[in-house]
């Protein structure tokens, strides 16, 4: 499958067609390319919570923060749990809340709402109408405890997002070819109400589209099909250029995605 968004600065970012009409924000995922890790790390490692050395880390970030149109004030990476958990950033003092945090909401420009993945999904949100965005962690405990409705929820109470006004991005993870699982997971979608017809396929063992699963939620929710970007990358099938903790071991590194207004 080739990668067809690629922009900033070589290949290390994957731009999201969906959000270059919308001057007032920018959307990322990272790429393993241009950093200065090593190994299972290598190389452009953003994410400080996988074992990865800090300084190698924090020369990564400087290096994303100089290929962003604007300097984030911060970087806003919460350590996920693979939990339903949303958490909105209302201001500074927010950033210290950010345990067992699985998605990140912010209406402030300059503060990059960011998620780490290697094999689940991320999904970033945006509110044309509202000026709000997202960040979402969607493995597979997250999509079966429905975590982009949930932020989507969260979104409507606190600013009075629409589905209607929204643009939603499903970035680089495991495509249903390579995400093989035991019954026991699938009978956890089944029961969970999911259109099991339409996510999972049987091979010698079942496997399931998280893909699929959280656009199904997302047009479920009122988002226009229309504005709803997969960017289709199989972490795993191209775990050369993408984290893939199921190729490369837990302890490697994460691809950091983040969806920013600008000031």
């Amino acid at each position: 499958m080739e990668i067809s968004a690629l922009t900033f600065s070589g290949k290390q970012l994957l731009g999201y067609d969906s959000l270059k009409p919308y001057s007032q924000v920018v959307g990322f995922s990272t790429t393993r390319h241009g950093g200065c890790g090593k190994g299972a790390y290598a190389s452009f490692n953003c994410t400080h919570y996988c074992g990865d050395r800090p300084e190698f880390v924090k020369t990564n970030r400087d290096i994303l923060v100089g290929l962003l149109p604007q300097k984030p004030k911060e970087l806003v990476i919460p350590r996920q749990t693979h939990s339903t958990c949303v958490r909105v950033i209302s201001s500074p003092s927010s950033l210290c809340e950010l345990d067992e945090v699985d998605a990140v909401v912010t209406n402030l420009p300059g503060y990059c709402m960011c998620i780490s993945t290697a094999d689940c999904i991320p999904i970033l949100l945006y509110d044309t109408n509202r000026q709000v965005v997202a960040a979402v962690h969607a493995g597979w405990r997250g999509t079966v405890g429905r975590i982009v409705e949930k932020t989507l929820d969260t979104m409507e109470a606190c600013f009075g997002t629409k589905g209607k006004d929204v643009v939603a991005c499903i970035g680089p993870g495991i495509s249903l070819e390579a995400f093989e699982v035991g019954d026991e997971v699938y009978r956890v979608f089944e029961e969970a109400g999911f259109e099991m017809s339409r996510i999972s396929r049987r091979y010698t063992k079942w496997h399931l589209d998280l893909w699929e699963a959280n656009r199904l939620q997302l047009l479920a929710h009122g988002v226009d099909e229309n504005r709803i970007e997969v960017a289709g990358v199989c972490t795993y099938y191209q775990c050369d250029d993408f984290f893939s903790a199921r190729r490369l071991g837990i302890r490697s590194g994460r691809i950091l995605s983040g969806i920013m207004l600008l000031d």
